[in-house]
């Protein structure tokens, strides 16, 4: 199978999509398909060279997108075009290409069609859905959404495609279960992502102010990521006036083994977003053995069924409550928790699951199998 995935950047600072994406190529590519992804090129891509013959990565500036869709659409017979996410004119100019070509093409919006993302910058992006964005959303052969409740947002917004439930991919050989060793009195609760105010993140300064003083001194709070360094100044702000300096750190972007060593001497990861359409560090936490609290803006109801950590409200309130129930407990007993989130990942979340669903998809789109069950039609 020939397949274009396009995305408006690699960009590290971009957070869960360009390594999704990226993630998702290279498998594709490891299980024989010829794969290109087409994206602008940036200082920082999360893949500089391809790490396999049949994965070609492709950066051009914005101007050129149009014309590199072109050579590579000649050059490599691409059988159906995967774009991802919204509001970029490179990729609309992929629909418009597939729609002249007459290719099928597959979108996944990656929570860019969320009511909280709608509402966010939203006279432009309602003057995008009139112009083009409508027109592609209606013409592609299907969309793809991470959970359900990203597909019901879509059916809210009156699309009748069909819609591909299919999470995004965890590589367990990149997040092993943590092995570390306790070196300190000290425990740790991690917040890793972008630095935004989406993130709920003055939410959770606000709840650590609110917890019981006994119980937060035996801990302290990592805030990991990029962000706009303006609302970074106001973060580190809240937490002076707060008095908790000495408790709340924020450390920076992590990434590569940097990352994965945060995962691994965390104690509990939280993520009090407004909105996630998927959530890939809930992900990547639970995969090294992490109990997870994130919030019902994400569709991590299976931290509660699966004994894997607390799916809670949105605000400072749930959020202080919950943090103190799981303070409270044992070592091993949040232990036991984290094992039960790394069987989650390892059964419905790898990486090799996840690409083999979506090739099943594409063979579908092209008419080469039967619809899959995650599949759904009005």
């Amino acid at each position: 199978m020939k397949i274009l995935h396009t995305i408006s950047t690699l960009d590290l600072s971009a957070g869960g999509p360009p390594k999704s994406v990226c993630d998702l190529a290279v498998k594709q590519a490891e299980q024989g398909h010829d794969v290109t992804v087409l994206a602008k090129a940036t200082d920082h891509p999360y893949l500089k060279h391809s790490p396999h013959p049949n994965l070609q990565l492709q950066f051009v500036n914005k101007q050129s997108f149009k014309q590199a869709l072109h050579e590579v659409l000649i050059k490599d017979s691409i059988e159906l075009f995967h774009s991802h996410s919204l509001w970029s004119i490179p990729l609309h100019q992929m629909a418009q290409s597939a729609r002249k070509n007459n290719l099928p093409y597959i979108i996944s919006p990656r929570g860019t069609l969320h009511p909280w993302a709608l509402n966010v910058k939203k006279w432009k992006k309602r003057l995008a859905m009139v112009l083009y964005q409508q027109k592609d959303l209606q013409a592609a052969d299907c969309i793809q959404a991470t959970s359900k409740i990203e597909a019901a947002y879509f059916r809210n917004l009156k699309l009748k495609n069909p819609i591909a439930i299919i999470p995004n991919g965890v590589d367990l050989q990149e997040f092993p279960v943590s092995t570390f060793k306790r070196t300190s009195d000290k425990r740790t609760v991690l917040f890793l992502s972008r630095v935004h105010s989406q993130k709920g993140l003055s939410f959770l300064v606000k709840a650590w102010q609110m917890l019981e003083p006994s119980y937060r001194s035996q801990w302290q709070l990592e805030i990991a990521g990029n962000g706009d360094e303006a609302y970074v100044a106001s973060l580190q702000k809240q937490i002076e006036e707060s008095g908790l300096s000495k408790q709340i750190h924020i450390t920076g972007p992590q990434y590569g083994a940097a990352k994965l060593a945060a995962y691994h001497r965390a104690d509990l990861f939280v993520l009090p977003t407004y909105s996630e359409n998927f959530g890939v560090v809930v992900a990547e936490a639970l995969a090294c053995g992490v109990p997870v609290i994130t919030t019902k803006g994400t569709p991590w109801e299976e931290l509660n069924t699966g004994q894997a950590g607390w799916w809670i409200d949105i605000g400072a309130e749930p959020l202080t409550k919950t943090l103190t129930e799981a303070m409270l407990l044992g070592d091993k007993e949040r232990q036991r928790m984290g094992l039960n989130g790394s069987r989650l990942i390892e059964k419905n979340y790898s990486i090799q699951a996840v690409s083999a669903k979506m090739i099943d998809l594409y063979a579908w789109v092209l008419k080469e199998k039967e619809k899959p069950e995650f599949v759904e039609i009005l």
